[in-house]
């Protein structure tokens, strides 16, 4: 019998090849952190390649996968993937939509909390010894308005839970229908009166050609002085020069950032700015997501080797 062989090359939660295995007449081979140059010698033995955000699928790795049939990501970004290159060479490309949704609402909503009551300059001045009580008066979230910019399925999480916490929630997504939006308590409206109005705005959507660089100077100005901006969505989404001088000017009060035009920031100006809490990526990292995107994107590629069955497919080959 011949075996369908499937490479892993990024670390990913052990569930994803104990489900590949699972299905009769797959092999699997985990070999995470290979260079660009070792998985361009070895992509030609394999089916299937399985990754998360290291691995950089150009389409010279495809054309070197002379019997890739599909490529999973492990989350739901799929920037590192060439999908255009894929579907020229029919290659399928699925993701995990869902699958890290919650993990990444909870730190926008953490971001949130830690911008309201100035926690990461409190945090530090006592670890430098000052007891500095009477200089980080916060704010706080409940009776303040956030806008939502997406509300798919981080959005809206992240709408829940705003919700919860005695928020008024706006939300601008034109793929989402005002009777669905009110189903999660939210109002839908335009982008300029979200951003006229919204004391928080926390950013869920993708990057494509229509949102690529979207926030930039002439939304900052549009927006309500002293807001809160939260991007823990896709890098190039805010033009960070922009931002930086927003912040500068007093624009914007502070911003929550996981996510950059360029991973690392060449440029660390806007991660070092002492209104900005800044982490290198991290929405999807929490031991959950990562169990529950793992086994997800081993069952999509075990089922479309094996049974032709195509789930969450960003392409169409």
């Amino acid at each position: 019998m011949a075996f369908m062989k499937v490479l892993i090359s990024d670390k990913t939660d052990p569930i994803c090849a104990r489900t590949l295995r699972a299905f009769s007449g797959i092999e699997v081979e985990e070999r995470a952190g290979m260079s660009p140059e070792q998985l361009l010698q070895e992509i030609a033995h394999y089916d299937a390649l399985v990754v998360r955000s290291a691995t950089k699928v150009t389409a010279q790795v495809m054309e070197a996968g002379k019997k890739l049939k599909a490529i999973g990501r492990a989350g739901a970004g799929v920037d590192n993937i060439d999908v255009q290159a894929a579907t020229d060479r029919g290659i399928v490309v699925m993701n995990t939509p869902g699958g890290n949704a919650n993990a990444v609402a909870e730190l926008a909503i953490g971001m949130m909390f830690a911008l309201a009551r100035k926690l990461v300059a409190t945090v530090e001045g006592m670890k430098a010894g000052r007891w500095e009580k009477k200089g980080y008066q916060g704010g706080e979230l409940s009776g303040k308005i956030l806008g939502l910019v997406g509300i798919g399925q981080v959005g809206a999480r992240v709408a829940r839970k705003a919700v919860a916490l005695d928020m008024r929630v706006l939300a601008y997504d034109p793929f989402v229908s005002p009777e669905k939006a009110m189903e999660m308590g939210v109002e839908i409206c335009e982008l300029d009166r979200l951003y006229g109005e919204s004391d928080y705005i926390s950013l869920h959507l993708p990057k494509n050609e229509q949102t690529a660089r979207m926030i930039d100077k002439e939304a900052f100005v549009a927006m309500k002085p002293g807001v809160f901006l939260i991007n823990c969505a896709r890098g190039g989404i805010v033009v960070e020069a922009d931002l930086l001088q927003a912040l500068e000017e007093g624009n914007v009060a502070g911003v929550g950032i996981d996510v950059y035009e360029i991973e690392p920031p060449e440029d660390w100006s806007l991660a070092n700015h002492p209104s900005v809490i800044a982490t290198p990526h991290i929405g999807a990292a929490t031991a959950e997501a990562q169990i529950v995107v793992a086994e997800m994107i081993g069952r999509q590629i075990g089922q479309y080797l094996i049974e032709g069955k195509v789930v969450h497919a960003v392409d169409r080959p």
